[in-house]
């Protein structure tokens, strides 16, 4: 396999640093998601980012000119939601935007409760000390903790920003304690309930994306190709580092999306 993609049926796209950096699309973006459509290769973008809705991320991508419909989006969020019903969850403090307790609430999910029976961590970058001493009041008390991904920072043009990864630090230095279960990738059920539902083989699907961590893990976890593209956190440099057979080694690497198809 290399970056021709030629066996490839689907691809999931992560989008900060993959598509789009910070306010800007990736150059070459477009022309990729075009050859998508040219070659009849489903494409899907997928995110750890839990700071906006699944509408939040529609108008992002309208204004990019990229056109996609709710079920293009898989999002940390919706692996969280899976996790809290399938727990029983209905009672939680959350640590997160606006946009993330629109989508918990409309499951019936409680994200400001004064007896959570989960505090619930994603990426605020609307935080406030309200939010943050309050969880850390409860973590206290013996709530437990589930946080929506591991990502330690953000990539943006001026460089990475404090993401769900050192949040998790800081309760852990204020509170010691650790998350009973961290959602998203790289759990592999993020993208495999779509493959299952599509019909596909996981071998003939291409996870792209950034991280080592998260993507490329994901993407070998799950069976599919994955491709770190050199346009966001990851460099040559950590890719060098890997040991032999790393689950966060990538079958193919480019600098970005432009190389693809």
């Amino acid at each position: 396999m290399d970056a021709s993609l030629s066996e490839i049926d689907a691809v999931f796209l992560d989008l900060d640093g993959t598509i789009y950096l910070g306010g800007e699309l990736i150059p070459g973006a477009l022309d990729f998601l075009n050859r998508c459509q040219d070659k009849d290769i489903k494409r899907f973008f997928l995110s750890n980012n839990s700071s906006r809705s699944v509408s939040q991320y529609l108008k992002k991508l309208e204004d990019f000119g990229i056109p996609a419909t709710k079920e293009d989006v898989l999002l940390s969020t919706h692996d969280l939601l899976s996790w809290l019903k399938n727990a029983n969850v209905s009672q939680t403090w959350l640590v997160g935007t606006e946009g993330m307790r629109e989508m918990l609430e409309q499951e019936g999910i409680t994200t400001n409760s004064s007896n959570p029976q989960y505090v619930v961590l994603g990426y605020d970058t609307e935080i406030s000390y309200d939010k943050i001493s309050q969880a850390s009041i409860f973590l206290h008390a013996g709530v437990p903790l589930v946080a929506s991904h591991p990502d330690m920072v953000c990539p943006s043009p001026e460089g990475g920003l404090p993401d769900v990864g050192a949040y998790l630090a800081m309760f852990k230095v204020t509170t010691g304690k650790d998350p009973e279960h961290i959602t998203g990738k790289p759990n592999a059920g993020m993208i495999l309930h779509k493959i299952e539902e599509l019909g596909l083989q996981p071998e003939r699907c291409a996870m792209v994306g950034d991280r080592l961590y998260t993507d490329i893990a994901m993407a070998n976890r799950a069976g599919c190709v994955g491709v770190l593209v050199l346009s966001g956190e990851a460099t040559m440099a950590d890719v060098n580092q890997l040991e032999d057979g790393a689950e966060q080694r990538p079958h193919i690497i480019v600098n970005s999306v432009a190389e693809l198809l």
